[in-house]
């Protein structure tokens, strides 16, 4: 097949949805199937490169100024009209016969070429973006409260921690704000599949989404009314393992791990609890940084807890930490989208004690690949408990293992999105 991946980044310089992306690209294109990648381009960072693993991007470059809103606006409504014109032609002219955006920017403009050329899409959701004006579905980012429901009301609330002191002058913009997202959900609707990475957005999606339950003259092409189909990232497991197995041990004693933001949603403040319930001997390595890493630092001092915070590091250097790890911990109390630090971990054989939110849930089987907890006690008891029982953690980590190679590995996933591929063809 002739695919073409729009996307928001892409490697060597990316975050997660950037090398998910690329992972897809490089199982794709071992199927023997033409792909052609384009990303919209506001900034370009001076030393990325053109080309990675013999992928060379197309670009549609744009521009936006650096105002709160403003940005928004010109990301969005302005970026659109015209990415939408020139994927039109890139539809044309290498002859697509599926398209798949990967995320926000490239998502509705892909919709409408596809739509407009006659070709067959798919739009991936990696995050909250079709549900909140910030992706985040955070009510306040400072404090971690998830909103329930996008209200006017609760709209005017989460302006306000984000706008500081100038709040007031922000709360005008709300209808901007409720129609851009009502932009975002009717495209969303217009794709022949919606993606979600994990059942958490799907569901979201589904009792979220009015578009996505009625026809609108979108997916009118003979497949189901339920648009939104399960398939998570795609992850080199295999590759995660060999990294893994090359790194040393970085410490000659057990330790815990944590690894990602040090921000409030991502439940930092549990770290010090719960290394304080697993016993008085037990080291705690932080390898990420955040707005809470001084907080964190000053907690650990207070309740005199070994908590070692050595900041980001080099994947392979922090897939070696995850290969001798004791136990990862996972306290993020936000909806999680996906979690790919769970899957690298059960990768190589680390078991995690996690709060069950958000999608960690279809990572993470209790009792069977890690411990899943309901609420912050429950999660301070797992991390004692798997830190005390050499044989659970020994028997977990093997199940994720497992789990992992069955589940997220590339080929896996790839196979799925194929038999999407095809299902959306064959309608056209």
């Amino acid at each position: 097949m002739r695919v073409l991946l729009t996307t928001d980044v892409f490697p060597p310089i990316c975050g997660g949805s950037g090398w998910s992306t690329y992972e897809l690209a490089r199982g794709l294109r071992a199927r023997g199937h033409e792909i052609t990648i384009v990303r919209p381009r506001l900034s370009r960072p001076p030393d990325e490169a053109d080309e990675f693993d013999g992928f060379r991007p197309l670009e549609f470059r744009a521009w936006a100024p650096n105002v709160p809103f403003l940005r928004n606006y010109f990301k969005h409504e302005r970026l659109e009209r015209g990415f939408a014109r020139y994927l039109r032609s890139v539809i044309r002219e290498r002859r697509i016969e599926i398209v798949h955006a990967q995320h926000r920017l490239s998502g509705p403009p892909s919709i409408a070429a596809a739509r407009a050329e006659g070709a067959a899409v798919a739009c991936t959701v990696r995050d909250y973006w079709p549900l909140c004006y910030w992706s985040d579905l955070l009510l306040d980012p400072h404090r971690g409260d998830v909103c329930p429901a996008c209200t006017p009301g609760r709209m005017t609330r989460c302006v306000r921690p984000r706008a500081g002191a100038l709040w007031p002058m922000a709360v005008p913009l709300v209808p901007y704000m409720r129609a851009n997202l009502r932009r975002k959900q009717d495209a969303l609707a217009r794709a022949d599949a919606v993606v979600a990475i994990s059942s958490a957005i799907a569901g979201d999606l589904r009792a979220r989404v009015p578009a996505l339950q009625h026809d609108r003259g979108g997916c009118a092409r003979g497949l189901s009314r339920d648009v939104v189909t399960v398939i998570p990232n795609p992850v080199d497991v295999r590759a995660v393992q060999a990294e893994a197995d090359r790194q040393t041990r970085p410490l000659d004693r057990p330790y815990a791990l944590y690894a990602g933001k040090l921000e409030i949603n991502k439940g930092v403040s549990k770290l010090v609890p719960a290394m304080a319930a697993a016993g008085d001997s037990v080291p705690l390595v932080v390898a990420g940084d955040g707005a809470e890493r001084s907080r964190l630092e000053a907690a650990a001092r207070a309740a005199g807890r070994d908590v070692r915070c050595i900041g980001w590091l080099p994947r392979p250097a922090l897939l070696g930490w995850m290969r001798h790890a004791a136990l990862l911990v996972f306290p993020s109390h936000w909806p999680e989208p996906f979690g790919r630090v769970l899957v690298e971990a059960g990768a190589v054989g680390c078991p995690a004690a996690a709060l069950a939110t958000g999608g960690v849930g279809d990572i993470v089987v209790h009792e069977q690949t890690g411990l899943l907890a309901r609420d912050d006690e429950e999660f301070v008891r797992h991390v004692a408990r798997l830190w005390s029982d050499a044989a659970l953690r020994a028997r977990l980590g093997a199940s994720a293992r497992r789990r992992v190679e069955q589940t997220f590995d590339t080929p896996v996933v790839v196979d799925q999105v194929e038999a999407l591929y095809e299902r959306l063809r064959c309608a056209v």
